[in-house]
């Protein structure tokens, strides 16, 4: 066992003495300068610690424990037995050039254009940066992308994006870590983005939730992230946006969702043309029904108001309708029914509630986070909680107001003015496309075709359908297909999908990803490379694996000259030229780590295998051996063996991986029997080296609520080559 400890050497000029690292191993010393100073009388030999509160001190007492660990673990904790002097010197000389390189790097706060003509950038849901990472990899004939905001609401994909992106490459990217539902984020959002014009937004909303419209909802907290997402699309008009989703969205509830969401797509206008529209509708309501048209004319100038002025706008909207009811009751019902009647009162106190939105959505969304929060669910208080919130919904309401005028016993006269009260209602809750079908009804054949000219200049966005992706199809060593919906801004070339960048033959394999990163064992951490022997490993199959190595380009097209493998690419970069790092990548354990100034420099960051007893090792030994979970279950049964758990996925090496998610141990090492480290499933899914998650490795219980530790920073991402290539899309014909 070796013994590691720090020491001084005599004092220069100036009385600051060199602080050296011993190693003292069975009579066998090796000495290493660390490259630090510091006067004699702020060192407590004892302890072997820089002594008190400055952040010089803890600065020190930092980086000291950062090589006595990287010592410990090479002599201690490596699969490598034996170690000679010089290797013990160059492994610690490499790790303290690293680190002080990196460490005495300034963060640039600006992007400066160096060539070329940026365009800006919105990633939204962003979690780890898959979408960021892969926008900034993208070039095309000299147009490249700018980072401006990213959003999400958990503290660990902040640090990840601060680190990253401000401390690493030096942009000066912002984050909004908020949640998108609340009241003031769009105010918040354009605060970051400080007057910028926006380009592409992209992200992810989780639509777990979406429900059609007049159907009971779960009321979770994701139930109306997508028309929020849309809400930011509106207010910021970008050329174009990227919406990401699972492809189970296609057919969820017989395909009526994604037929619904192009809908609102479609809904989005180009608020100069609005004037048009209106004019039109004005001109056909006088020779009609001008009560209706009016609705429909106050739904429509509700598209041009900012989110700030639209609860004003609804309320004068329900005001107007109201102001007709008040004008009608007299003539539906004499004074004292008009005072007593329950009908009557359900109908103006619905008015009420209706004219009061913005407080109802404030306590509906209090209301869910509190239901979350308490984990309210498959129990004996969801319905109640379930029935309150549907109750208060404005489709709820308009449907009671509804039902309150058939059981008055309106006068014939007047009942079509009792269902055109009820037709605004409506109009009231529609999108606008819901909006202008109700006034396509009012409309004779020739009115609809000068509509039909008209709503083709006022749609801000094109978009016919949603295109399928499959990551392999882009150099992503993962079969992970997902949906996504380009919106193009008309006065933009139109986007219907995403061409491969590799045929099915081309596509990069599990071993080609991962094969340099094969020398660690169970439980154990690595921070930097070893070689890989492929013959010494593989014995027979030595040959069959090293065909599976090819040189590619960053995309995973193979290329018979030049390129580098898959391997190599991660371990370069594959950023463009202008976003290359500024310090080497590094590892905080938390936000306070950070600003404190405790950082760990790796040459390898996030390759840490999990600590498996001798019986989970036995089992993935047996799953491994039988090439799946489905063809081990008898041999697991008779050897006492078998598990509880729904599947472990085998790892083929000359195949691609199944969708990379959030739990490491469903998956099983193609060579070893073990689960994936970070870095190994980081590189399933396409991320540089470079890019190291921060924080908590894992986590579990009631935790999986709220926070996000690196395996789920990872398995949430969009595989950056995957975003590389919509990017790349996007750049070819952006005006």
């Amino acid at each position: 066992m070796a013994t590691i400890n720090f020491y001084l050497d005599k004092p220069d000029k100036k009385g600051f003495a060199p602080i050296h690292l011993r190693i003292n191993c069975n009579g066998n010393q090796v000495k290493v300068s660390t490259g630090q100073k510091i006067e004699p009388k702020n060192f407590n030999k004892t302890k072997q610690k820089a002594i008190g509160l400055s952040v010089e001190s803890h600065e020190i007492n930092h980086y000291l424990d950062f090589l006595r660990e990287r010592a410990d673990e090479l002599l201690h904790h490596s699969n490598k037995k034996t170690f000679v002097q010089d290797e013990v010197k160059s492994v610690l000389n490499e790790h303290i050039k690293n680190y002080k390189e990196s460490n005495n790097v300034n963060i640039v706060k600006e992007q400066v254009a160096l060539y070329g003509k940026p365009f800006t950038f919105v990633d939204l849901f962003a979690g780890a940066g898959g979408f960021s990472e892969g926008f900034l990899q993208a070039e095309h004939n000299n147009k490249f992308f700018d980072f401006v905001v990213a959003n999400d609401i958990n503290e660990n994909c902040e640090l990840t994006h601060v680190v990253r992106y401000n401390h690493q490459l030096g942009l000066d990217a912002e984050f909004l870590k908020q949640d998108i539902t609340e009241p003031d984020f769009l105010d918040n959002l354009l605060g970051k983005i400080d007057g910028r014009q926006i380009d592409v937004v992209c992200g992810g909303p989780p639509c777990q939730s979406f429900s059609l419209a007049g159907k009971r909802k779960k009321f979770d907290k994701k139930d109306d992230l997508f028309s929020h997402y849309l809400e930011v699309i509106k207010v910021l008009q970008p050329k174009y946006f990227v919406m990401e989703n699972v492809k189970g969205i296609l057919t969820k509830e017989k395909g009526k969702i994604k037929e619904l969401i192009i809908k609102e797509i479609n809904s989005i206008v180009d608020t100069k043309e609005i004037p048009l529209l209106i004019s039109f509708i004005k001109k056909i309501g006088k020779e009609s029904n001008s009560f209706l048209f009016d609705s429909i004319v106050k739904r429509v100038e509700l598209e041009k108001l900012l989110e700030k002025d639209k609860e004003t706008g609804k309320a004068d909207f329900i005001t107007f309708v109201e102001n007709r009811f008040r004008k009608l009751t007299p003539k539906i019902a004499d004074y004292k029914t008009s005072k007593t009647d329950e009908n009557i009162n359900t109908i103006r106190h619905g008015f009420n509630l209706l004219a009061r939105t913005k407080e109802w959505e404030k306590l509906k969304r209090d209301i869910i986070k509190e239901k979350d929060f308490c984990n309210i669910d498959s129990d004996n208080f969801a319905n109640a909680f379930t029935d309150f919130l549907t109750e208060i919904s404005s489709e709820n309401v308009i449907s009671k107001i509804e039902d309150a005028f058939k059981i008055l016993k309106v006068p014939s006269t007047y009942k079509k003015d009792c269902e055109d009260i009820i037709t605004s209602l409506k109009i009231y809750t529609t999108s606008f496309d819901e909006s202008i079908e109700i006034l396509k009804s009012h409309c004779d054949t020739k009115q609809n075709k000068e509509l039909e000219t008209i709503l083709e200049s006022i749609r801000l966005y094109k978009i016919e359908k949603p295109f399928v992706a499959n990551a392999s199809d882009y150099g992503v060593p993962q079969n992970r297909e997902r949906v996504l919906f380009i919106g193009c801004r008309k006065d933009q070339k139109y986007i219907s999908e995403i061409p491969a960048t590799v045929s099915e033959e081309e596509k990069v394999t599990i071993f080609e990803a991962l094969y340099d990163l094969d020398f660690i064992g169970n439980n154990q951490e690595a921070h930097r490379y070893e070689e890989i022997d492929i013959s010494a490993q593989y014995n027979g199959t030595a040959k069959k694996m090293a065909k599976l190595l090819k040189k590619r380009r960053i995309d995973g097209k193979p290329i018979s000259k030049g390129g580098k493998s898959f391997a190599e690419w991660s371990k370069k970069g594959r950023l463009i030229e202008r976003f290359k790092p500024l310090t080497k990548p590094f590892y905080v354990r938390n936000s306070e780590a950070l600003e404190n100034g405790e950082k760990y420099f790796d040459l390898l960051n996030n390759h840490k295998t999990s600590n498996q007893n001798e019986t989970v090792i036995e089992r993935l030994g047996v799953i491994l051996k039988n090439g799946s979970y489905k063809k081990a279950q008898p041999e697991l049964e008779k050897l006492n063996l078998s598990t509880n758990k729904r599947n472990y996925n085998v790892l083929k090496p000359d195949e691609q991986s199944s969708t990379i998610m959030t739990i490491a141990d469903d998956y099983v090492h193609y060579n070893s029997p073990r689960s994936l480290t970070v870095r190994e499933m980081a590189r399933l899914q396409s991320f540089d080296d470079s890019f190291v998650f921060q924080g908590k490795r894992s986590t579990g219980g009631n935790n999986r609520k709220t926070e996000v530790p690196q395996y789920t920073l990872v398995g949430n991402a969009v595989p950056p080559l995957l975003a590389r290539a919509v990017a790349s899309e996007i750049l070819k014909y952006i005006k």
